[in-house]
């Protein structure tokens, strides 16, 4: 006998396959110890409902997708940027910002001086935005630290973040973000990740995987090589922030060492969108940071599909350039300013978000898989994806957990 089933439902299981959004009309789901028993018709059941499961739950037609998933985000910062907004809105550039020791660097200079219990609560406020949106799985970044205490204390603070909700974290260390004050050389600054940091907080138990940031502001592609040979050595996956202002190759170096994704991707050459399908690299489009960025040079979406690239979707939440809550509108925002449909944009947020955390337990509804679900007030999977500030939400199931 199952624990829970959901009957009566219109269930986008998000599955590859001839049906848009895997969709099952009339629909039930059900659940035995917290991982999906069943997906189908509800007339496929037979007998009588209540021999099927425990308890049963009539959705009266709503619409079930996977709980969402948000695989980019910077969750966990101290202090604010909003004076770097009236710069650009005068005219000031990123890059110019960064230069006057404003961007990453005024939040590392924050996150330092705040203590573990401050980033907890600052970091925990944002995280239920998200879970009220219908996220069960949530990835969050380090590299707002830069020295080894403070990177720990970030991910530390991640960790904790899982243990008092019912959401799942992954982290991922990203030290390679910025130069610290206390460095005068990128050069120095990466032997101080490969030789000390990275060592230290994979010996800690600390990141799932390992990122940087590979632009002119950031760290060359040579530089980020580096990085990605000492996180193999330790077995540890890697991702990229690439081509987000410029072309420095940095996807087809996250494509060389088979990464789980690549960030941003504005000005990514079509050549390496093909290096990054063969790799099975997971191209993840970032439409809050283009459009607070007010960018105007959109990723090859054209060529990600043409090359059978995934595209995941997610908000980049950060303190600078996208302060953003909210992955619903994320999916709305990649349609109509990327071009994706709103089928590629849900499927952003469900099946290839989990591709790009490296998870293969969630993301569609299917046996076998994690029961981690969204209930939501709604007849169609494009209602999740076309309103703007709208959250129609019912209800979050984690784990086969119905939570409040």
């Amino acid at each position: 006998m199952w624990d829970t089933l959901f009957i009566n439902a219109e269930i986008a299981t998000m599955r590859l396959g001839d049906v848009p959004y895997g969709l099952v009309p009339d629909g039930a789901v059900g659940i035995k110890d917290g991982e999906i028993a069943y997906v189908g018709p509800v007339r496929e059941l037979g007998g009588d409902i209540g021999d099927v499961a425990r308890e049963v739950h009539d959705v009266g037609g709503d619409l079930i997708t996977p709980g969402l998933i948000d695989c980019h985000t910077h969750l966990v910062w101290a202090g604010e940027r909003s004076g770097e907004f009236e710069a650009r809105l005068l005219g000031k550039s990123y890059e110019e910002i960064s230069a006057a020791g404003g961007g990453i660097k005024a939040t590392v200079a924050a996150t330092r001086g705040a203590s573990e219990e401050e980033l907890f609560d600052a970091a925990m406020t944002r995280l239920q935005d998200f879970i009220a949106e219908g996220v069960t799985t949530i990835e969050i970044k380090s590299g707002y630290g830069l020295d080894i205490a403070t990177e720990m204390k970030i991910l530390r603070v991640a960790r904790a973040l899982e243990d008092e909700d019912n959401i799942r974290v992954r982290t991922t260390f990203l030290g390679a973000h910025a130069l610290p004050p206390e460095f005068d050389s990128t050069d120095a600054y990466i032997d101080f990740i490969c030789n000390e940091m990275l060592p230290a907080i994979h010996t800690e138990g600390l990141a799932d995987a390992v990122d940087g940031f590979c632009e002119t502001i950031g760290f060359s592609t040579e530089q980020i090589e580096r990085v990605f040979k000492t996180a193999v050595s330790l077995g540890l996956p890697v991702k990229l922030h690439a081509e987000q202002l410029s072309n420095q190759g940095g996807a087809r170096l996250a494509a060389k060492y088979g990464a789980l994704s690549a960030d941003h991707l504005e000005y990514l050459a079509p050549e390496d969108a093909a290096a990054m399908a063969k790799a099975g690299t997971v191209a993840v489009l970032l439409p809050g940071a283009y459009y607070y960025l007010r960018e105007d040079q959109p990723p090859p979406v054209a060529a990600l599909r043409s090359t059978g690239v995934n595209m995941a979707v997610a908000t980049d939440c950060n303190p600078g350039t996208s302060p953003m809550t909210s992955p619903l509108l994320a999916t709305n925002m990649a349609c109509t300013l990327f071009g994706l449909t709103a089928e590629e944009a849900l499927a952003g947020v469900t099946r290839n978000a989990a591709a790009a955390l490296g998870l293969d337990d969630c993301g569609t509804i299917e046996p076998g898989k994690r029961a981690d679900l969204a209930i939501w007030d709604a007849r169609r999977p494009a209602e999740l994806v076309a309103p703007i500030g709208q959250n129609p939400l019912l209800a979050r199931v984690f784990g086969g957990v119905i939570c409040p």
